[in-house]
């Protein structure tokens, strides 16, 4: 049960960010799978990782699903990423890391805040990672098409 109300909320969160972004309509669902999809990694390889090596591989799916998103729909790849990593920014980490920063607690507000910039940091480097990967895969495929007709 636990989940499925996590799979639920992400979902809805990554569509509704979708919605704010002005996302094409019959991409919203697109959307909202993505970040669903990137929230279940997250969840499931959290107890088992640390939390930026699992942020990185949520992120890294995000990325592949948003590069293949694109191509079936024909739209760009910033529609599917940007919705689909809503789940998995730390902005409650953040916000508790300004709050301590207002309340005197240095000591906790520099360790919130070096959490949610690795966080943040492992956000990008899944996109980047997935986009080189992809970008490697298009162009080694159509040279082996190209190889394989061109030998009669």
């Amino acid at each position: 049960m636990y989940i499925l109300v996590h799979l639920l909320i992400s979902f809805i969160a990554s569509g509704a960010f979708g919605i704010l972004f002005n996302a094409p309509k019959r991409t919203l669902l697109q959307c909202g799978l993505s970040g669903m999809l990137g929230w279940l990694v997250y969840i499931l390889l959290e107890p088992r990782m640390e939390s930026v090596f699992s942020t990185v591989a949520a992120t890294f799916l995000v990325g592949v699903l948003s590069q293949m998103f694109a191509r079936v729909y024909k739209k760009p790849v910033i529609i599917f990423s940007v919705a689909g990593i809503i789940p998995l920014v730390p902005g409650g980490l953040a916000y508790d890391a300004m709050r301590r920063f207002v309340e005197n607690e240095y000591n906790l507000a520099v360790e919130l805040a070096a959490k949610a910039f690795l966080l943040s940091g492992s956000i990008a480097i899944g996109l980047v990672l997935s986009e080189v990967l992809g970008q490697l895969l298009i162009r080694r495929i159509p040279r082996q098409t190209r190889k394989r007709t061109a030998k009669p």
